[in-house]
């Protein structure tokens, strides 16, 4: 059982309780058998009615059935193979652009942040489709099914595939160490495991043991061999997404949708099984209840096995006898919520098997459709075929009246006239020997030789003219030198020819662009698969050397998925424009830019071991040019050494210049202003003015000097009086 697909609801998940005994859910709203075969019955209509346009395609196509004509004596039953003719051409053109590149898809983030993710489910989407799905069986049953039958319908699954095997590891016990010798061992095997990781892949099982448990317990430790036991070891199998080309007469969609799969509220869909097999997926319940007689493949009117289960061989045990199991994708209220839920059932005649929510991550029907030549509001689309079929019903009948005219002929029969030749000569002329003929008769009108009726150009003509119109209405040319689709036919011009071949190349682009669009599809529901079921690590093959690990956190984003095709013309046309900038721009772009031409170029050209060896490519550099080079660096460091001092002498220089300028400036400017105050009588006036101001100070200190004295002279006398009274 796949866990990731699997899994038991939890406790939290559990909040309805259901009474029914056989109840495969607790859902309050289970929808019952009855009501999920009722949906399929009801879709039943539209599915016949498209069976039958398709069964008689396919008889056109393959000249079976009502196509075939039954035999009629004496006529011809000969059905041209046009529409098989046409088909042919297609199958080439139309496969070829998804399987002449490696890499069918360039995932582009929607913004920066998702960049990194982008890129991640680049690598993991064509790396699948390089290893892990037969890319070119699918590609070409994914477009022969287009083209046969209008309608190619792709289920998106998931495979998952493991196994538990018992092995015997040996067991140790760890003693802490301080020998140096197991010490130095330890320390050089950690140093070297830094390094290299990878040279250490291949040591002892105790030794790595006891690098792992000393980086554990920062103690150096020794590893013993004590003994072994028995462990269980889970190995995954298989864990990739699974492709399948469904057979149109196995599924129901929803009539309902108007041509858009995801609008549509259901899908079934019949295979074959047998209890082993579904007892091995782990997904199904009450298989011992199943009815293997009751829904064997030969009870099974609407499901229709595969050619090579054609006839009445089936297994005689129980456990591998083969029967139909219907399954159902849709959505239904289970918790009367009027909120409708993806879910997904199965049964196998009136026994349910399987009901349980949807478990794809994008909760949307798993099929992808893709349209051949769609048809409006529906959800089917139409084959070269259905234009084709008039044609070939008339070309086969001019053939047949061109054949039936030649076929009853008598031709190389050689009549005679009985009175020519007597027996002797008779047997001469069979024997092809010299002969006589009787006289009197002309040998011109003895003999006649029966030839083949001349064709009327009128049959001529219209066959042409019906090939011809089968080509306008396909846009598939037929070969050189018939008379097929031209420039004529559109018109005698000059450009009738370059319209002819511009009209087919768009026909041919948009049916592309539609099976494109489901393979588009297809990667859509591939990435959301990856990021839920992928395992931690998927190690992607990038190159010959380079393994990138991709991890599952990684493929979370949201993405603008691109297609990569590419046609042959498509890829000449830009191949002649690189080449032409190539001319154009070598010399004023230089080499580095014709490295980008010249890799592109080569791209387009499909050799991409030229265009990585033209990316990578790095001329080896001459010696002698490197010590030049080198030496003509030095020289002219060295002049820019010596400009620089000479600059800053001469900047010394002139700002000394400067200095002995200014000084000369100012002692101008004093001689100037000495003169101007000479001759106005400014100068001495201020002489005078500072001649005045001495004498004046000169006077007022005077006069200070004089009170001064003064002052003293009657401190004096004060003091006398006061002595001589005291003393009386």
């Amino acid at each position: 059982m796949n866990p990731k697909l699997d899994r038991e609801p939890a406790e939290e998940d559990v909040t309805y309780t259901v009474d029914e005994e056989n109840a495969l859910t607790n859902w309050v709203n289970e929808p019952s058998l009855m009501d999920l075969k009722q949906d399929l019955q009801d879709a039943k209509p539209d599915v016949d009615t498209h069976i039958a346009k398709v069964d008689g395609w396919l008889n056109n196509l393959n000249i079976t059935g009502a196509a075939k004509r039954a035999p009629v004596k004496g006529k011809s039953s000969i059905v041209p193979k046009l529409i098989r003719k046409h088909a042919e051409w297609r199958y080439a053109s139309l496969s070829e652009p998804f399987l002449s590149t490696s890499d069918m898809f360039d995932v582009d983030p929607v913004t920066f942040e998702d960049k990194e993710s982008a890129e991640q489910n680049a690598l993991v989407l064509n790396n699948q489709f390089n290893t892990k799905i037969d890319k070119t069986r699918f590609i070409d049953e994914y477009i022969r099914t287009a083209v046969d039958e209008g309608t190619v319908i792709v289920r998106v699954g998931w495979e998952f595939i493991e196994s538990v095997t018992t092995i015997e590891v040996p067991e140790f016990e760890f003693q802490p160490t301080n020998d140096p010798v197991e010490l130095e061992k330890l320390d050089i095997l950690m140093n070297q495991m830094e390094e290299d990781p990878d040279s250490l892949s291949d040591i002892p099982p105790e030794i790595a043991e006891s690098m792992q448990r000393t980086l554990v317990n920062r103690v150096p430790t020794i590893a013993v061999q004590i003994g072994t036991k028995e462990e269980k070891v889970i190995n995954t199998l298989s864990n990739k997404p699974t492709l399948e080309i469904c057979n149109y007469k196995n599924v129901s969609i929803d009539p309902t949708c108007l041509g858009d799969i995801e609008k549509a509220n259901f899908l079934g869909w019949s295979f074959e099984s047998s209890k082993s097999e579904l007892r091995k997926d782990g997904k199904y319940s009450n298989i011992d209840k199943i009815n293997v007689e009751g829904s064997s493949i030969l009870n099974s009117p609407d499901h229709d096995h595969a050619p090579s289960d054609e006839g009445n061989f089936n297994f005689k045990d129980d456990a591998r006898k083969k029967f139909v199991v219907q399954e159902y994708w849709g959505y239904w209220d289970i918790d009367k919520s009027g909120e409708l839920t993806a879910i997904v059932a199965a049964w196998v005649g009136n026994t349910l098997i399987r009901l349980e929510e949807n478990p794809y991550p994008d909760k949307k029907i798993p099929f992808v459709t893709a349209q051949y030549l769609p048809v409006r509001r529906s959800i089917y689309g139409e084959p070269d075929g259905e234009l084709l079929e008039d044609n070939q019903k008339i070309s086969g009948a001019v053939t047949r009246g061109m054949l039936d005219v030649m076929g009853r002929s008598a031709n190389g029969q050689m009549a005679t006239r009985k009175d020519v030749l007597d027996i002797t000569n008779k047997r001469k002329f069979d024997k092809g020997e010299d002969y006589e003929f009787n006289g009197g008769v002309n040998p011109n009108d003895a003999f006649f030789m029966h030839k083949y009726p001349e064709i009327p150009r009128s049959a001529e003509f219209i066959l042409n003219q019906t090939n011809s119109e089968a080509e306008s209405l396909t846009g598939v040319k037929a070969f050189a030198g018939s008379q097929g689709l031209s420039g004529n036919s559109l018109g005698e011009s000059v450009g009738g020819q370059k319209n002819a071949l511009d009209a087919a190349s768009k026909r041919e682009l948009g049916i592309l662009r539609r099976l494109a669009s489901g393979v588009v599809g297809i990667g859509r529901k591939m990435i959301a698969m990856n990021g839920a079921f992928l395992d931690e690590e998927e190690v992607i093959r990038v190159t010959n050397d380079t393994f990138v690990p991709v991890r599952k956190d990684d493929l979370a984003g949201n993405f603008d998925l691109r297609l990569t095709i590419s046609t042959p013309e498509a890829d000449e046309a830009k191949a002649k424009e690189l080449a032409f900038m190539l001319q154009t721009t070598t010399q004023a772009m230089g080499p580095a830019f014709s490295q980008i031409l010249l890799a592109e170029n080569a791209k387009l050209r499909k050799m991409p071991q030229l265009a990585k060896k033209i990316e990578e490519y790095a001329p080896e550099p001459d010696p002698l040019a490197q010590e030049k080079a080198m030496l003509e660096i030095e020289l002219l460091k060295a002049q820019i050494a010596e400009v620089h001092s000479q600059t800053n002498e001469n900047n010394s220089e002139a700002a000394l210049d400067q200095a002995k300028i200014r000084n000369l400036e100012s002692d101008s400017n004093l001689k100037d202003l000495d003169l101007v105050e000479t001759a106005s009588g400014t100068k001495q006036e201020r002489e005078l003015q500072k001649t005045q101001v001495g004498n004046q100070a000169a006077l007022d200190g005077k006069i200070v000097d004089s009170k001064l004295r003064k002052e003293e002279k009657r401190e004096e006398a004060k003091n006398a009086a006061n002595t001589s009274s005291n003393s009386q």
